[in-house]
C-alpha cells in the first residue's frame, strides 16, 4: 500500500472512531472515554488507536474538535444558508439547532451542554477547550444579533450579548429537560424565542409563522 493509501486508511479509521465516541461521550459522560474502551466497542486492538491518540486526554481533545465539527455542519452551516441576513437567520440557527437535537444523533442529548456540566470545576486542557468552544459559539450568537440590528431587523437599543444569552438559555434548557419532561421542551423553545423577536423585531411579519 503507498503512503497516501496508508493515510487515507488511518483517516478513515480515526473518522470512524471518533463518530462511534461522540455520541458514546453523550451518555457515559467525556471522562468515560477511554481508549481501551473504544477498543472493546469497536472490535479493534487497543495498540491500534495508540497510533492515533497517545492518551485518554489526547482522545477527549480530538472528540471536542469531532463534535465542533458537527455543529458546524449540522446547525451552523445549513441555518446560514436557509435564511438572509438579520432576524431570520438568527431565528434559523435557533430552529436548526433545536431540529437537531429532535432527530435524536446524540443519545445523551447535547455534547457541549453536558461535557460543560462535567468539566466546568475541573481545571486544565478539557476544561480550557471547552471554554473556548462556548466563547467562540456565544460570539457567534452576539454577532448574528448584532447584524439583525444593522439590517434593521432589530432596534438599536438591543443588547447583543443580552440577546444571544437568552437564545443560549432557551436552547441548553430545552434539551436538558427533554429526556424528562418529552419533546414539548423544544416546542417551548421555539415559541418562547418567537415571542421574544417578534416583540422586538422592527418587522414582526418577518418571522416565519409557528403551526
Amino acid at each position: 500500500m503507498t503512503e497516501d493509501g496508508r493515510l487515507r486508511r488511518g483517516e478513515r479509521t480515526r473518522t470512524a472512531v471518533l463518530d462511534h465516541a461522540l455520541p458514546l461521550a453523550t451518555t457515559t459522560g467525556l471522562d468515560g472515554l477511554s481508549l481501551g474502551r473504544l477498543a472493546d466497542t469497536l472490535g479493534i486492538s487497543k495498540s491500534g488507536l495508540f497510533a492515533h491518540w497517545r492518551s485518554k486526554e489526547a482522545l477527549q481533545l480530538a472528540v471536542i474538535d469531532h463534535a465542533r465539527r458537527q455543529w458546524t455542519d449540522e446547525v451552523i452551516r445549513p441555518a446560514m444558508a436557509a435564511a438572509p441576513r438579520g432576524v431570520r437567520r438568527l431565528w434559523a440557527v435557533h430552529d436548526t439547532r433545536l431540529a437537531f437535537y429532535e432527530q435524536g444523533r446524540l443519545p445523551g442529548g447535547c455534547f457541549f451542554a453536558n461535557a460543560h456540566f462535567e468539566f466546568n470545576a475541573r481545571p486544565g486542557p478539557i476544561r480550557d477547550r471547552l471554554a473556548a468552544e462556548l466563547a467562540d459559539w456565544m460570539t457567534f450568537l452576539t454577532g448574528l444579533t448584532a447584524d439583525a440590528i444593522t439590517t434593521g431587523d432589530l432596534p438599536p437599543a438591543t443588547d447583543p450579548a443580552g440577546l444571544a444569552y437568552e437564545i443560549e438559555s432557551l436552547g441548553v434548557c430545552a434539551v436538558m429537560q427533554a429526556p424528562v419532561l418529552g419533546p414539548v421542551t423544544f416546542q417551548h423553545a421555539r415559541h418562547a424565542l418567537h415571542e421574544r423577536l417578534t416583540a422586538l423585531t422592527l418587522t414582526p411579519t418577518i418571522l416565519p409563522e409557528l403551526p
